[in-house]
């Protein structure tokens, strides 16, 4: 892992593998950049960067108010430069994609294209329950190997999944600590998602429709609770020219290495070349 200080003086990490199109891959609300290491080997001729986010991974924690979108979005801006990239495309999973339509709308200067994972500009009630179900709980499991078989039980919308595929998850997601696993996450995370569900839900759509001037691609899974059809069908009809992979058996979110999510990556990343 590699580091750099926030302007609020934070020790950020991250990780810059490869050679190529530089790749910026964002992961979701509670993960970090592990959540790439299944689609990493499929990207070729591609410079992926994983960014932890702050609060998140192998990043320091910070006062829950800077657990932002826009604060967020921010320090992405602040890695480019410290790596010296002008612009860079944006792979991002579920509150990756939310930064990523943010910064097309802000900064589409600095960004080659988009690629969404699972996200779209409305999110369904439904998902966002499920997230407020776990969000800043401790696991309540003592083991990687238990933690791997609550997901495979848990996990609705996904189908033929190996255990092994759970376990390597999970490892992403929690650390051992003693005799039981915890997050990899600043439990108040949560108080800053209440916090943000306070305010009136801003318009997205602007921020989607940002990025019809840029490559952009849309992998969504067949069984997401946050992503609905119709909101798909919506980002489809207002961009036509946007690459799309319906991935089956998958819900909220698909790993990315499944065949349909590679076939659109590809085809996204060959855009940009």
């Amino acid at each position: 892992m590699k580091t750099l200080q926030s302007t609020d003086g934070l020790t950020l990490a991250y990780r810059d593998e490869g050679e190529g199109l530089p790749v910026i891959a964002l992961a979701g609300l509670t993960r970090n950049g592990d959540d790439f290491n299944f689609v990493a080997p499929h990207l070729e001729g591609v410079r992926l960067i994983r960014p932890d986010y702050r609060g998140r991974g192998h990043s320091d924690w910070a006062p829950h108010q800077s657990y932002t979108i826009q604060v967020e979005a921010m320090d992405v801006l602040q890695l480019m430069d410290h790596l010296g990239l002008d612009r860079a495309a944006i792979l991002g999973t579920s509150r990756g994609g939310l930064i990523a339509m943010g910064l097309g709308a802000t900064v589409p200067e600095r960004l080659l294209g988009v690629c969404l994972n699972d996200i779209g500009p409305v999110i369904d009630n439904d998902g966002l329950d499920t997230i407020m179900g776990y969000l800043g709980r401790q696991p309540n499991v003592t083991s990687f190997e238990a933690a791997a078989k609550a997901r495979a039980t848990l996990m609705e919308g996904f189908d033929n999944v190996p255990l092994s595929r759970w376990l390597d998850e999970v490892h992403h997601l929690f650390v051992q600590e003693g005799d039981r696993l915890k997050n990899r996450y600043d439990p108040a995370l949560r108080d800053a998602v209440i916090e943000a569900g306070a305010q009136p839900v801003p318009d997205l759509w602007p921020l989607f429709d940002a990025l019809a001037g840029l490559p952009t691609a849309l992998v969504h899974g067949a069984n997401s609770d946050l992503l609905s059809d119709a909101t798909v069908a919506e980002m489809r009809r207002r961009h036509p020219a946007m690459g799309y992979a319906r991935v089956p058996g998958r819900g909220h979110v698909p790993f990315l290495d499944e065949a349909e999510a590679l076939t659109v990556i590809r085809a996204w990343l060959e855009e940009m070349r």
